[in-house]
């Protein structure tokens, strides 16, 4: 079942109230939080090369996706504690960077393909 990032946010902060653990995230807790699962994001990948990293998802992708989650969790909490309406801030910042970059030009010399695609 695919959910809202509201919903999602709203499960996330129902857990974290549950275990009186509110108290304790600050907007620099969580963004330290959030930088360091990220770093353990790299972890999964560091020392591979995309073809090692693509055969590790191939047979078990699970551990890699319970890092993204940990991402995202932190992501979202630290949203919400600032009152951002990350739905909201996305959907402007994807319309910032069309204008920023726009899809004319955008590939090819400026951008070039790996040499395996």
């Amino acid at each position: 079942m695919n959910k809202t990032i509201k919903q999602l946010t709203g499960e996330i902060i129902d857990f974290v109230n549950k275990r009186d653990w509110m108290r304790l995230n600050t907007v620099k807790n969580l963004a330290v939080s959030l930088s360091i699962e990220t770093a353990e994001v790299l972890e999964y990948v560091q020392w591979k090369n995309d073809e090692e990293i693509i055969d590790d998802l191939k047979k078990d992708s699970e551990p890699f996706g319970e890092e993204l989650a940990d991402v995202a969790i932190y992501l979202f909490e630290l949203a919400y504690v600032a009152n951002i309406d990350l739905s909201l801030a996305i959907e402007k910042k994807i319309v910032k960077n069309g204008i920023k970059y726009p899809a004319e030009g955008q590939l090819g010399e400026k951008y070039p393909r790996p040499a395996d695609q």
